[in-house]
């Protein structure tokens, strides 16, 4: 299987251009290649629910950053080089 190759990468400003999260921006925490998303700082929070365990007696609902489809990405350079363009235009 060929490995896929992504404009973004772990550690990059990236900005959502697309779908509900549509202009939120963070940090690239994870790519989940096989699936072709991202996982990104503090966009696209889910609510995961957890078991009994030593460290939550009572379990607990805990909030985490969901995936995002990487088409739906775009550097944070690139967009604020795009809106830039578009303002002197």
């Amino acid at each position: 299987m060929a490995t896929s190759k992504f404009h973004v990468k772990r550690g990059d400003e990236v900005v959502v251009i697309a779908g509900s999260q549509k202009g939120k921006s963070g940090k690239v925490l994870e790519i989940l290649a096989p699936k072709q998303r991202v996982r990104v700082e503090g966009v696209g929070m889910i609510k995961r629910h957890t078991k009994k365990s030593q460290e939550n007696p009572n379990g607990a609902i805990v909030e985490r950053e969901g995936s995002i489809h990487v088409s739906n990405l775009q550097k944070k350079a690139v967009f604020d080089a795009s809106k830039k363009r578009a303002v002197k235009a």
